[in-house]
Protein backbone atom coordinates (compact mmCIF):
# COMPACT_ATOMS: atom_id res chain seq x y z
CA UNK A 1 0.00 0.00 0.00
CA UNK A 2 1.06 3.58 -0.48
CA UNK A 3 1.94 6.03 2.27
CA UNK A 4 -1.44 7.71 1.79
CA UNK A 5 -3.31 4.40 2.13
CA UNK A 6 -1.37 3.51 5.28
CA UNK A 7 -2.14 6.94 6.73
CA UNK A 8 -5.82 6.32 6.07
CA UNK A 9 -5.64 3.00 7.95
CA UNK A 10 -3.84 4.66 10.87
CA UNK A 11 -6.30 7.56 10.71
CA UNK A 12 -3.35 9.97 10.62
CA UNK A 13 -1.61 12.18 8.10
CA UNK A 14 0.84 10.89 5.49
CA UNK A 15 3.52 12.92 7.27
CA UNK A 16 3.27 10.60 10.31
CA UNK A 17 3.71 7.53 8.11
CA UNK A 18 6.67 9.11 6.32
CA UNK A 19 8.25 9.77 9.72
CA UNK A 20 7.78 6.11 10.66
CA UNK A 21 9.51 5.16 7.42
CA UNK A 22 12.37 7.63 7.94
CA UNK A 23 12.90 6.41 11.52
CA UNK A 24 12.75 2.79 10.27
CA UNK A 25 9.98 1.99 12.73
CA UNK A 26 7.88 0.27 10.05
CA UNK A 27 8.89 -2.15 7.32
CA UNK A 28 8.82 -0.78 3.78
CA UNK A 29 9.60 -1.99 0.29
CA UNK A 30 11.36 0.47 -1.99
CA UNK A 31 10.62 0.19 -5.71
CA UNK A 32 12.92 2.74 -7.24
CA UNK A 33 11.77 6.01 -5.75
CA UNK A 34 8.40 4.61 -4.69
CA UNK A 35 7.73 3.35 -1.17
CA UNK A 36 5.23 0.59 -0.50
CA UNK A 37 4.18 -0.64 2.91
CA UNK A 38 3.10 -4.27 3.22
CA UNK A 39 -0.23 -4.76 5.01
CA UNK A 40 1.53 -7.21 7.34
CA UNK A 41 3.91 -4.42 8.41
CA UNK A 42 0.96 -2.25 9.41
CA UNK A 43 -0.56 -5.11 11.43
CA UNK A 44 2.81 -5.83 13.10
CA UNK A 45 3.29 -2.15 13.98
CA UNK A 46 -0.15 -1.92 15.57
CA UNK A 47 0.34 -5.16 17.52
CA UNK A 48 3.74 -4.00 18.79
CA UNK A 49 2.16 -0.82 20.13
CA UNK A 50 -0.85 -2.49 21.70
CA UNK A 51 -0.98 -2.24 25.48
CA UNK A 52 -3.19 -4.78 27.22
CA UNK A 53 -5.33 -3.59 30.12
CA UNK A 54 -4.45 -4.61 33.66
CA UNK A 55 -6.72 -7.03 35.47
CA UNK A 56 -8.65 -5.48 38.34
CA UNK A 57 -6.50 -7.21 40.94
CA UNK A 58 -3.23 -6.14 39.28
CA UNK A 59 -4.52 -2.57 38.83
CA UNK A 60 -5.33 -2.25 42.53
CA UNK A 61 -1.93 -3.70 43.48
CA UNK A 62 -0.20 -1.32 41.05
CA UNK A 63 -2.05 1.72 42.43
CA UNK A 64 -1.22 0.85 46.03
CA UNK A 65 2.49 0.50 45.26
CA UNK A 66 2.59 3.83 43.42
CA UNK A 67 0.87 5.80 46.16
Amino acid sequence: MTVEQAAELFNTTPRFVRRLVAERRITVVRLGRHVRIPRSAVVDFVQAGTVLPLSTRRAVRHLTTVA
